[in-house]
């Protein structure tokens, strides 16, 4: 199978959310019915994608038969969040399709994101993530993200910062 990484874009939304819905449903287990209808109503939200698209690049990986199966959004500095500072780059959505797991796919989605940083001149990248998602924070690790802080819950679960220092750094 050839797996292609591309541009995601505005005509990429419904498949973007079928995929987030498809790769996130595997963690409503994990959640109360309360937080996992949170998190079913902004994954199935088109705002969620349209918002996304706009203010960030779209990394998006593609199978054979066209259906997207990977994305990532790198959203560039001077976007603040409650968790972001305006001098940070960030990380958003990076998922997988469960049917293409372990396949390498979420790594190259990041380090993707992390190269089209440093061609943007960041400086610094951020994420965060949480104590359900081990394989993704296994990979945030490996490549060199560290742990700032954990910040406030969401959906119930510990969340942590993470931060990586783009000066000098090769991926």
């Amino acid at each position: 199978m050839n797996l292609t990484y591309r541009l995601g874009t505005k005509d990429d939304l419904q498949d973007l959310k079928k995929l987030a819905i498809k790769s996130w449903t595997p963690f409503q287990k994990e959640l109360t019915d309360e937080n996992w209808n949170s998190l079913k109503q902004t994954i199935s939200n088109d705002k969620t994608y349209e918002e996304l698209i706009d203010q960030s690049t779209c990394i998006v990986c593609v199978a054979d038969n066209d259906n997207i199966i990977g994305m990532s959004f790198i959203v560039p500095n001077g976007n603040p969040t409650d968790i972001y500072l305006k001098e940070w780059s960030y990380i958003r959505f990076v998922s997988v399709d469960p049917d293409f797991g372990g396949q390498g796919i979420g790594r190259k989605l990041t380090t993707i994101c992390i190269d089209k940083a440093k061609e943007n001149g960041e400086k610094t990248i951020a994420l965060h993530t949480s104590e359900i998602m081990n394989n993704a924070r296994h990979i945030y690790e490996s490549l060199g993200f560290k742990i700032l802080r954990e910040i406030d819950q969401r959906l119930g679960k510990r969340y942590w910062l993470y931060k990586l220092d783009l000066n000098g750094i090769n991926v």
